[in-house]
């Protein structure tokens, strides 16, 4: 079976007002709850990997590694670039096998951006391949990636760059931020932002545009404190309410991002399991149970944003 094409998927996704959920891998563990997540709940979904996961797995052994585990599932895959920060990475996953990849100038000047965003196009369209594009900053930690303060996106300046551009996929800033610590206080979402966006894209292309969430963990203080239990630090750590995601999900955003809540769910596990048994020495056990939790979160998340079982 091959990466799926996530444009019609989209399609679905906004006909059927839900979100298909993109969720970060790094090792063997978070492909397998991945995709044993989609083959459960027969929803859709996209396996995406950074930069930093690329360098720490290996390009042609994650590719190699989610084409084994994906075989026998039936359910569509994307194999997604998150947050690809050139030309050149991205030109890599497009050869290498991916179906869509990102490419992030989002801190480049508005006319670079268009230009590198372009030229992506340009080159994964001749392949077949998806791409989406970010206007707008999120604050936060990203593997390498840091930024103080969030610019949210201008609903004008998005229509004229998908048009200019004439990505698949447009990653937006309405208030998520990247990593555990997303709000100091009130957690919000600039709806009306979002929905003239929305608008404003659509007059411009005809039909309905897939709009991405970035930085949309939940950092559930259940989790939080059953790590802090076992040893984790995460202090004041908040994440965006699970109520305003599905808002976000009714109206428009085609794809959600989740990383932190994964590595957040996976960490508290394995802590428990070395706490637990500690004379154990076995990877596989308490790997396994990281897996498995992985595999619950996912399963949630779909849920959450909309996904039908």
């Amino acid at each position: 079976m091959s990466f799926a094409d996530p444009r019609p998927l989209f399609q679905k996704a906004l006909s059927q007002s839900f979100a298909m959920g993109a969720f970060n891998v790094y090792n063997l563990e978070t492909v397998q709850a991945a995709v044993s997540a989609a083959n459960d709940t027969s929803v859709p979904l996209f396996i995406q990997a950074s930069k930093g996961a690329i360098s720490y797995a290996g390009l042609d052994c994650l590719v190699a590694l989610v084409s084994a585990a994906i075989q026998d599932c039936p359910i569509p895959i994307v194999l997604h670039l998150d947050h690809g920060e050139d030309f050149d990475i991205c030109k890599k996953c497009v050869d290498a096998g991916f179906s869509s990849v990102m490419i992030d100038g989002s801190s480049l000047p508005y006319m670079e951006n268009i230009k590198l965003t372009k030229e992506v196009v340009d080159y994964a369209h001749k392949k077949g391949v998806a791409v989406e594009a970010e206007l707008g900053q999120l604050k936060g930690v990203e593997d390498d990636v840091s930024v103080e303060e969030s610019t949210y996106t201008d609903p004008a300046q998005a229509a004229d760059f998908v048009q200019k551009t004439g990505c698949d996929s447009l990653a937006i800033s309405i208030g998520t931020s990247h990593g555990a610590y997303k709000f100091s206080g009130t957690a919000t979402l600039d709806f009306a932002r979002l929905a003239l966006i929305k608008k404003v894209i659509e007059e411009i292309t005809g039909y309905p545009y897939p709009l991405v969430l970035h930085g949309a963990s939940s950092v559930s203080m259940d989790w939080i404190a059953h790590a802090e239990k076992y040893g984790a630090v995460l202090g004041d750590a908040k994440g965006v309410p699970e109520d305003l995601l599905q808002k976000a999900c009714k109206m428009g955003v085609a794809k959600v991002n989740v990383d932190t809540d994964l590595r957040l769910a996976m960490t508290a596990r394995v802590r428990e399991s070395l706490v637990e048994n500690p004379k154990n020495i076995d990877p596989r056990k308490y790997l396994s149970s990281g897996r498995q939790e992985i595999q619950n979160t996912i399963e949630h998340k779909i849920r959450t944003f909309g996904g039908r079982e």
